[in-house]
């Protein structure tokens, strides 16, 4: 039986496994259908601390996983799609495999919604398609972007992104956002800022390199199709939490993501189970907020097992 199982190989997974390795826990890191999480589809990646020059979004979650394997962690690729939590013995499947752990840190992440639309896949990360203005807006310093979203995130990402980029056109299927009321004020009063009501993004359009010039966009009243000329955009219409594995099990917010214990940001209402990094935050959703979880995840986990050995 393991001491610590962790569950993600993103910055929470692995911070995780940081910082209970050394406590020589000898955690087992399991990886998912996407080992190192989001970031790895970023290009490149500005915002984290420590690296002045930026550094490639894969190439910081190989730094992290190298790190964690220093101090005794051990990876194991397996999609966990069942669980048992018992209160001295939490029992994980992954098909007919079983993991068995005193003790459970969940940094499963949280998958963007896309739009489903051709070109937007083949364009997604360092090519045009993003999900995350704070990640990618400065890449796009006086060029024109598109938002396709309506509520609080599609506003907040436009709003940003007015920062550096010399028009921003928000796609939205509606006439009128779904965000509270101060923030569509905010946003439709702002100059660069352009609404585009009752119209759905049709396909994201290549240059010659590949990268994104245009999108293709329907209006859903008249059926008129036309083209935006545009060099990022950026998908803002929320995001789904990896954690229908955990239903039922660990109580979740109507959105599903993890509802942590009243007084604590990573606790669960089941004892020895931890969680950390996008699963459990839809607020913020960054590569530091998430690393910073996974710290404290492990430093509760590593508390727990020293009051129930």
């Amino acid at each position: 039986m393991e001491d610590v199982i962790i569950l993600g190989t993103g910055c929470a997974g692995f911070t995780a496994g940081i910082y209970t390795a050394r406590a020589n826990l000898r955690p087992l890191i399991l990886e998912g259908k996407q080992p190192g999480g989001q970031l790895t589809t970023t290009s490149e990646v500005e915002n984290f601390p420590g690296f002045p020059e930026g550094i490639d979004g894969f190439m910081l979650m190989d730094h992290l996983r190298k790190q964690a394997l220093k101090f005794g962690a051990r990876v194991e690729n397996a999609y966990i799609d069942r669980v048992e939590l018992g209160d001295s013995v939490k029992t994980l499947f992954a098909g007919e495999r079983a993991f068995e752990s005193k003790t459970v840190i969940i940094a499963t992440g949280a998958a963007p919604r896309l739009l489903g639309i051709p070109g937007e896949k083949e364009m997604f990360g360092g090519k045009g398609v993003t999900t995350c203005a704070t990640c990618d807006g400065a890449f796009y310093r006086d060029m024109d972007v598109v938002v396709v979203g309506g509520g609080d995130s599609a506003c907040e990402e436009a709003l940003f992104l007015t920062r550096f980029c010399s028009k921003v056109t928000l796609v939205h299927r509606r006439d009128e956002l779904r965000a509270s009321k101060i923030m569509a004020e905010r946003t439709l009063a702002h100059e660069k800022i352009t609404p585009l009501w009752n119209s759905a993004v049709q396909e994201v359009l290549p240059d010659d390199e590949g990268k994104a010039r245009a999108i293709s966009v329907e209006n859903l009243l008249s059926g008129e199709k036309s083209e935006i000329p545009c060099k990022g955009i950026f998908i803002a219409i929320g995001h789904v939490p990896n954690t229908s594995a955990f239903e039922g099990l660990i109580p979740l917010d109507e959105n599903g993501y993890f509802l942590p214990e009243p007084g604590s940001m990573v606790k669960t209402a089941v004892p020895g189970v931890f969680v950390a990094g996008d699963c459990a935050d839809h607020v913020y959703r960054q590569a530091i907020t998430a690393a910073g979880m996974g710290c404290q995840s492990a430093i509760e986990a590593e508390r727990w097992l020293a009051e129930n050995k």
